[in-house]
């Protein structure tokens, strides 16, 4: 590894980026929803066997790819492989376009916890419902426009710093931050009242089904590529972050050990997550049920009388119209803890963006280093950002589908909660419906039968242990690829509306 690239300052730090990197906003709005829907403690059961026997590994396997190369994602590809070196563009690809909207949900972050931090110390909250609120929001083209500049102008900021003054510090005070956020956070919401019917809708198997949440249970084939897919984009593998990260590791650090940390605290922290919105957010929905509150029919445009199945328990919907309104709710003290929230979902969002961020980065650190050159990274950062935010535009313009901007593809890529045939849909359809899975597939059959075990093995060996052979070589050589290629026709049947799987 060429130390002139940098390293991180401690372990911890690299641990702190390694996590910061893994939870986002798809620890709190994607996990606890489909976990909800997709049975329950049955789900939470999969989701576990595929991080120890597919996540783990590959993140293994990644971090081991970086680090022995000490080259960025696409440099170790070439690095290692003949028949496979060109996948390091997919890890390339999925963070660059997956930043085009979770830069715009993070300016929707900061817009929100302005507007709960204003309801705080100024009064006057609730003028608006959250979807009211949402709405306008997603109509106002300039002003989504604008908070997705603050999100791109914070990740530019920690970006320029480097590795150990930039995405190292912040993530040290960041995720610790972050935690104590969610503590605080969830000691309000499993204390309201009904808060159990929501812990139920998460740990007990079947229940999101008899309780009217949802109209019937998935295929567990839908369950597993679900399960994959949220790993998957959780544990941020298969984008190039891994092997990013990896590359800036000193070889005193054991590999296996930090892997098992960053799974364990990813998937704890996505509980965790799950905690502190979905009793909140199913108690709120039973007090509006009870009061007698009314809908709007999609089906047939008539009010009728609201029922369980319209609690709004997944994708944007549940973070910034169903929780908004669950603070607003609360009384005095809504405000105080809306803000609390939305800073700690800034806070994952931010950690999450500045290593997508710094993916693309390292590529043109590393391709002027091959050429001799020593690149200035403050300018190679604002380049990189710049042309995010480019991309960012489109979608925060588009508005979730609700000011009609045309769109590729129109009426076939996929479902994300309530928004279908939008910017963001066609994004992630690119990015976590078939870049990533596909990508995480040809690693492993590159690592397991091109270059073989053994390559990545000796650099696990370094401050690590010999007794993860077997099991690493079995996973790698068989489990992940089959397991990966059921995700990767799952996730394609998701997104495309293909009807594979009933």
């Amino acid at each position: 590894m060429n130390e002139k690239r940098g390293n991180w300052g401690s372990n911890l730090g690299f641990l702190m980026a390694a996590i910061g990197s893994a939870v986002g906003l798809g620890n709190i709005w994607g996990f606890p929803y489909k976990m909800g829907k997709s049975g329950g403690f049955a789900y939470l059961v999969i989701y576990l066997l595929l991080a120890v026997f597919v996540g783990f590994v590959i993140m293994m396997a990644e971090l081991s790819m970086g680090r022995k190369t000490g080259k960025g994602t696409i440099g170790a590809y070439h690095a290692l492989s003949k028949k496979f070196k060109w996948v390091g563009w997919l890890a390339v690809f999925s963070p660059f376009v997956i930043m085009s909207f979770y830069s715009v949900l993070g300016g929707y972050c900061i817009e929100y916890m302005a507007l709960n931090l204003s309801d705080l110390a100024f009064g006057g909250a609730g003028a608006q419902s959250g979807s009211e609120l949402f709405g306008s929001m997603l109509t106002n083209q300039f002003g989504s426009v604008i908070f997705t500049v603050l999100f791109m102008v914070s990740c530019y900021l920690i970006n320029r710093g480097g590795i150990s003054e930039g995405i190292e510090k912040f993530n040290k005070i960041g995720m610790p931050a972050l935690f104590v956020m969610l503590v605080i956070v969830i000691l309000r919401s499993v204390t309201m009242e009904d808060a159990v019917e929501g812990l139920k809708f998460m740990f007990v198997p079947g229940y999101a089904v008899s309780a009217g949440f949802i109209e019937t249970a998935p295929h567990w084939t839908t369950v597993l590529a679900t399960a994959g897919g949220q790993m998957f984009f959780s544990l941020s593998l298969a984008m190039g972050i891994t092997i990013t990260y990896g590359s800036y590791v000193r070889k005193s650090e054991s590999l296996v050990t930090n892997s098992v940390i960053v799974v364990v605290a990813d998937t704890l922290v996505a509980l965790m997550a799950g905690l502190a919105v979905i009793p909140a957010a199913v108690s709120h929905g039973i007090s509006s049920i009870n009061a007698g509150a009314t809908v709007v029919d999609a089906a047939t445009g008539l009010e009728r009388a609201m029922t369980v199945a319209d609690i709004k328990l997944g994708g944007p919907n549940l973070l910034f119209v169903t929780l908004q309104d669950t603070f607003h709710a609360m009384g005095p003290a809504g405000p105080l803890f809306g803000a609390i929230f939305y800073l700690l979902v800034l806070i994952a969002a931010v950690s999450s963006a500045i290593a997508l961020t710094e993916v693309v980065v390292t590529y043109f650190l590393d391709r002027a280093e091959e050429k001799g050159k020593t690149a200035n990274r403050p300018r190679v950062v604002l380049l990189v950002c710049l042309a995010i935010l480019a991309e960012a535009v489109v979608v925060a313009v588009d508005g979730l589908g609700s000011n009609n901007i045309w769109i590729p593809f129109k009426n076939t890529f996929g479902v994300i909660g309530e928004f279908n045939d939008c910017w963001l849909d066609f994004m992630d359809a690119l990015s976590e419906g078939i870049a990533m899975p596909l990508g995480a597939l040809l690693t492993s059959l590159m690592v397991g039968w091109e270059i073989k075990p053994k390559t990545l093995l000796d650099e696990l060996h370094v401050s690590g242990s010999s007794k993860i052979d077997g099991f690493f070589s079995f996973s790698i050589r068989i489990v992940v690829p089959l397991v990966m290629l059921l995700i990767l026709v799952g996730q394609i049947d998701t997104f495309f509306h293909l009807g594979i799987f009933v």
